[in-house]
């Protein structure tokens, strides 16, 4: 290999892996079944993954893909989508029917925004690091039915 080859080669492992750990592809890694960090498969298809946020929190919410979201969203009709972006970023789309609630808000808004610790809460933003870290957050808080599914950068459906 020459050092052209080479020095390029290195440069997009680099690029690749700053990216994995700083959460931009927003897509949990896949095992080697193809579900989503050793989850099970969902309603034919979507990919599952319970969460605790690592430590010693016992706290935890689940990690789905869009597709199994968009199962869970259309079969529930008590439940809330959450969109945990900028006011910005949801002027210009979100998904239908989603309440915003900005992550670094969700701590203090949450009790009164979602009174209900028992429905299920489908949580999304850019692409994904947001989420997680909101979903953490209510997870924390004592909400019981949290479901992040990444990003809409992801999201293949319809968006208003």
């Amino acid at each position: 290999m020459d050092r052209r080859t080479f020095l390029i080669t290195v440069s997009l492992v680099g690029v690749v892996s700053l990216a994995g750990l700083t959460g931009c592809f927003g897509v949990p890694a896949k095992d080697g079944g193809g579900n989503v960090n050793g989850g099970s498969n969902v309603n034919g298809g979507g990919n599952v993954n319970s969460n605790s946020g690592g430590g010693n929190n016992t706290a935890s919410y689940q990690q789905v893909d869009a597709k199994a979201a968009k199962e869970l969203m259309d079969a529930a009709e008590d439940r809330i989508i959450l969109d945990v972006r900028t006011q910005d970023e949801y002027d210009e789309g979100h998904i239908p029917g989603a309440i915003l609630i900005p992550h670094d808000t969700v701590a203090n808004a949450a009790e009164d925004s979602l009174p209900n610790k028992d429905q299920l809460i489908l949580v999304y933003c850019r692409s994904g690091n947001r989420s997680k870290q909101a979903s953490q957050v209510l997870a924390n808080l004592g909400y019981t039915n949290v479901v992040e599914f990444g990003g809409i950068n992801n999201w293949p459906y319809e968006v208003e």
